[in-house]
């Protein structure tokens, strides 16, 4: 698997996603990033209808499904059709995001491994700094103080990867529980 602690991404936009894709791409590259580009490029034939979002979403999403590389990061004009896509391949968690604390919490609280932006909403300086932010962070970052917080939150992602619906829908639309954690919130004792 090609990892984040070795610097290597997989991308991919449409047409609408492109100019922000080459901005972050461009900034992550000058950071020693090794991008694997699935989508829209400098030379896509804009007929092309292999790269309408919902396509280039699910062939990114692919990479994670099969285990090619750890974290995606996917760009169209809203961030929201790409991201549908891609989450309908097996182990990806999507998410779409327009701010540096979104993304943050995306990858801390929620383990997302494929990140959707929208160019459409998200200025590329801002782009920059959301991918910044996703990539040097992990599941339960910053949380440390908060007992309990990877363990509830990992125990969040090991169900929905478990998940299976007509599981679900035969147990009365109820989850079956691997592990439970107390829901009380926590306040960060240094604020």
């Amino acid at each position: 698997m090609k990892t984040i602690k070795d610097k290597y991404l997989v991308v991919g936009a449409d047409f609408a996603g492109y100019p922000l894709k080459e901005a972050v791409v461009a900034h992550l590259k000058e950071k020693g990033w090794k991008i694997t580009d699935l989508g829209v490029t400098a030379d896509s034939d804009p007929n092309d209808t292999e790269n309408m979002f919902h396509r280039v979403g699910l062939r990114v999403g692919a990479q994670i499904s099969e285990g090619n590389f750890e974290r995606a990061l996917l760009f169209c004009g809203t961030g929201m059709g790409i991201h549908i896509a891609a989450s309908k391949c097996p182990h990806v968690h999507a998410g779409v995001v327009e701010s540096v604390p979104a993304a943050l919490r995306a990858i801390t609280g929620n383990g997302v491994n494929v990140l959707a932006m929208g160019a459409f909403y998200v200025a590329p300086a801002m782009g920059c700094d959301i991918a910044d932010a996703y990539l040097n962070a992990e599941l339960g970052s910053g949380y440390e103080w908060w007992k309990n917080f990877y363990e509830f939150h990992k125990l969040a992602i090991d169900e929905l990867e478990a998940f299976d619906y007509d599981k679900f829908k035969a147990n009365g639309y109820k989850v079956e529980h691997i592990a439970d954690y107390p829901l009380k919130l926590e306040k960060d004792p240094n604020k």
